[in-house]
């Protein structure tokens, strides 16, 4: 990749409808990126488009259902050959300890995890049959940096971020004999729909646009890995290299002080 500007790309990006994929969306458009957008809502997606008619297609897909994503596989190259898969569909769901339910983790993970995992089904084919021509590919996986600490009520969250990195990490292992790139993008608090809903303080927020901007950035640097807000992420960095005793003891205490706020 360029390390200061990328060249106009073919995209899939998944997630589109709202929050960081539809800020998305609008940042690589507006740089002259040709996209297929995918999401669970049409209108949104549609909405979307409108603006960029020539540079979007929309494909209404779960990433959660094989079926359903097998229906796009079709469509990856609608502009031509995929250059890059953006994942960013994902969901966070906070468990309860006082009434444990052990489905709050497996749609955590369904979503997060296996979701992102079965859309390589279709697009690594596509971006194998990219490199074979000698361009470029890059997949790119949204994580968080959540799971650098662990927050209270996100054992499920925390837990698919956690395994989501690790699968990407081990993922770019893999692929870079192929020369395909892998890109892990783990931001703190972003405004979205889904923060929205959050009881609790979130400290150095950004909204969705800065986020698709810090991801953009770090596209056309070239970085293998892009977190932010900086502020956020050096403190959770600082906080892993403590005594796992102190980790833990800052963990409850955290957890009752979000009791006591309720």
């Amino acid at each position: 990749m360029n390390k200061h500007a990328l060249p106009e790309l073919n995209i899939w990006l998944t997630g589109a409808s709202s929050g960081i994929g539809a800020a998305l969306v609008q940042e690589l458009a507006t740089h002259g990126h040709r996209m297929v957008i995918s999401g669970r809502r049409q209108q949104a997606l549609d909405d979307l488009a409108k603006n960029w008619p020539e540079q979007i297609h929309t494909a209404v897909a779960d990433t959660t259902c094989r079926d359903e994503l097998a229906t796009l596989s079709g469509q990856l190259d609608h502009f031509g050959d995929l250059d890059m898969v953006l994942l960013n569909a994902g969901t966070c769901e906070y468990l309860e300890v006082a009434d444990y339910d052990s489905s709050i983790i497996e749609a955590n993970i369904t979503t997060n995890l296996l979701g992102t995992a079965r859309c390589l089904d279709i697009a690594l084919p596509a971006l194998r049959a990219t490199r074979a021509k000698g361009k470029p590919a890059t997949v790119v996986i949204v994580s968080s940096s959540a799971w650098w600490f662990p927050f209270s009520r996100a054992e499920g969250y925390g837990a698919s971020k956690a395994a989501l990195t690790y699968f990407a990490h081990s993922l770019r292992a893999d692929l870079a004999a192929e020369g395909i790139e892998v890109v892990v993008v783990s931001p703190g608090f972003v405004k979205t729909p889904l923060t929205d809903r959050n009881d609790f303080p979130m400290p150095f927020m950004v909204s969705a646009e800065e986020a698709a901007r810090r991801i953009h950035q770090g596209l056309a640097k070239g970085n293998r890995e892009i977190a932010f807000p900086r502020r956020f992420t050096w403190s959770l960095k600082v906080l892993r290299v403590l005594p796992q005793g102190l980790i833990d003891r800052l963990a409850a205490a955290m957890a009752r002080n979000t009791d006591n706020h309720a």
